[in-house]
């Protein structure tokens, strides 16, 4: 069977779009009506007029697709693909946070579950995070910021800020380190470094362009120069290599492949989109007030 014409030919005959994350595999990133970062997807997911809505990422994300887009069918190719980090935030853990600390402000990455951004006042992605965390901080608001430390730990090094900070992390982000930068550095001496804010300060600082993953891709290609070392998971690659055929990258280790992320394959896909199976569902009480805190993020990022 050719998966990519069978899907294509029920895109059409259902209504349906498919969203892909950078991250997913080349021949997934193939099939997708649009490819992006977590905030190009979850703005797509708030304007699309399809029916169908089959989210090739990780659970949260086909989740917040499900929140801002609730009369539309949300269909998440592997049920099992989750995110470790999002995680690592708990509904119970935040609510005991909230009773000790009324006054406070919760911003929460947009790698959170739907329950936690059910409790929280704005969520944020790599590519708006010190454009929303401004606007608190000069309006005189403490800040929780989870549940990824390394980027506000990025963001207080940047900006001198003081804010209260989750103790989450990427696994595969969190796991570079400053040799790591430096030898590869030395070894592409033409090569420009580009990491994405989840990976720790000591890499970040090594870095010659920090950012989400859209800002990578939109850094190399803008750039006129001819080599890139980068820094966030290996699926990036593939749009880097086909916007710009003529310049080299390098992965600052084979080891940045999220396993949940590569668990979609286009049969998957194909599967999901063909049964209409492993629809997300979020309660409806969650989903009103998540949409509160993904709709103030929108509204902060233009």
């Amino acid at each position: 069977m050719n998966y990519k014409d069978e899907i294509l030919r029920l895109k059409k005959e259902k209504n349906a779009v498919i969203l892909a994350h950078y991250y997913q595999d080349s021949d997934v990133q193939d099939v997708a009506d649009f490819l992006g970062d977590s905030y190009k997807l979850a703005v797509e997911a708030q304007n699309t007029t399809a029916d169908i809505i089959v989210f090739c990422g990780v659970h949260f994300m086909a989740e917040t697709a499900k929140i801002l887009s609730p009369t539309k069918k949300v269909l998440l190719p592997v049920k099992e693909a989750g995110c470790p980090m999002a995680n690592m935030m708990k509904k119970n853990d935040l609510l005991k946070y909230k009773s000790e600390n009324p006054d406070t402000t919760i911003l929460t990455y947009v790698n959170s579950t739907a329950d936690v951004k059910a409790l929280s006042d704005c969520c944020v992605t790599s590519s708006n995070a010190f454009q929303i965390i401004d606007h608190y901080i000069k309006a005189g608001k403490k800040i929780l910021y989870g549940p990824d430390q390394n980027l506000a730990k990025y963001v207080m090094n940047q900006k001198g800020y003081t804010m209260d900070v989750w103790n989450g992390h990427c696994c595969i982000h969190n796991d570079l380190t400053k040799e790591l930068a430096k030898e590869m550095k030395k070894k592409y001496p033409n090569a420009l470094l580009l990491v994405h804010p989840e990976a720790r300060l000591e890499v970040l600082e090594e870095a010659d362009y920090v950012g989400s993953t859209k800002g990578i891709l939109d850094f190399a290609s803008a750039s006129s120069n001819q080599e890139f070392i980068i820094g966030t998971e290996e699926g990036i690659m593939y749009p880097l290599i086909n916007a710009n055929p003529n310049k080299k990258f390098y992965l600052l280790t084979e080891k940045l492949r999220c396993f949940d992320m590569k668990l979609t394959t286009i049969k998957d896909v194909y599967d999901a989109l063909n049964e209409e199976k492993y629809v997300i569902e979020v309660d409806e009480e969650i989903r009103v007030n998540a949409q509160k805190a993904l709709d103030k993020m929108i509204e902060l990022s233009k």
